[in-house]
């Protein structure tokens, strides 16, 4: 019995030692817990202090993976509406200069895409690898400072597609006005006065214009997190007709080391890109004469895109 009595009091004890133990680990644990957040909010605000210094900020991210695709209305690629797998390369670049009295700022965005393509529109596929998401953004911005959030800018934004149709239409816009900073990643230009040169061989439908040019640029990366969005308009003082927008979209979430997710969207509304695609369907032996496509009875459906899949980001 007293046997018994000892080894019961020795297994208590033993236990008891293992608690204490353990909560002693997770006391110290908590302590140097704190230290580290401690110094790591000190190393965030010594890098706040850094990028806040007149000079270059440069930097880049994008995915490239095998994603699922949808295409609906992309006027400025042969297959406007397909659904398929695909091989896709997004990439996002940025080379600023900023200096106390003067910014130069320069951006590309490209998001190009290769599929085995179920054309939607035809029951005859080709079986070969066919480019269809196609953007190719390059702009460049200078201004001088007037005020802390204001400056007086000039803007040069080229857009095209790369893989198909190159310069087929491309768009150069050049135009002067106001660039208003609110915030440290989000910029927002307004030029009342923008030349908009278009590039195209159908130039019965794309014409240049004098217009009003308004881009947002917002670009964010927090830990494993990048984001990127950006508005480009251009409102033609000529027609409306002659005027366009166009939004895209980049995510990329880092899951383990260089792989994760990623997610790109865009939409554009031109109704010059959907007057010169609806002529290229157009049979002047099926429909009648009176059913030309023009401005006034083209169908300007609103342009979209998305990319969706598990990328490796650079």
């Amino acid at each position: 019995m007293k046997k018994l009595l000892l080894l019961l009091a020795f297994s208590i004890g033993i236990v008891s030692i293992q608690a204490q133990t353990k909560e002693e680990l997770k006391t110290q644990k908590a302590e140097k817990q704190a230290i580290a957040d401690t110094a790591q909010g000190e190393v965030d605000a010594l890098q706040a202090q850094i990028d806040a210094l007149p000079g270059w900020r440069k930097g880049v991210f994008g995915t490239i993976g095998g994603m699922l695709s949808n295409s609906s209305n992309w006027y400025s690629q042969d297959t406007p509406n397909n659904s398929s797998g695909n091989i896709g390369v997004s990439l996002n670049a940025y080379a600023n200069l900023i200096q106390d009295d003067f910014f130069w700022r320069n951006t590309l965005t490209t998001n190009l895409n290769w599929v085995k393509l179920d054309d939607k529109d035809t029951d005859s596929d080709s079986e070969n690898f066919n480019p269809t998401t196609d953007v190719f953004n390059i702009s460049s911005l200078y201004g001088r400072n007037i005020t802390k959030n204001v400056a007086i800018s000039a803007l040069m934004e080229y857009r095209t597609t790369l893989l198909d149709n190159f310069n087929d239409p491309g768009y150069l816009d050049v135009g002067v006005g106001a660039t208003w900073t609110p915030m440290e990643n989000l910029i927002v230009v307004i030029h009342p006065i923008n030349y908009n040169f278009v590039f195209a061989d159908n130039d019965a439908v794309f014409e240049s214009s004098l217009g009003a040019k308004i881009v947002a640029d917002y670009s964010k990366e927090i830990g494993a997190i990048s984001f990127k969005s950006n508005l480009s308009t251009f409102q033609s003082f000529k027609s409306g007709d002659l005027s366009n927008v166009t939004w895209t979209n980049s995510f990329s979430y880092t899951l383990w080391k260089m792989i994760g997710v990623g997610f790109d969207f865009g939409l554009r509304s031109n109704k010059q890109e959907a007057l010169n695609y609806a002529l290229g369907q157009f049979d002047p032996i099926a429909v009648p004469v009176q059913a030309v496509p023009n401005f006034d009875n083209v169908d300007n459906k609103l342009q979209s895109y998305w990319l969706l899949g598990l990328s490796y980001n650079l």
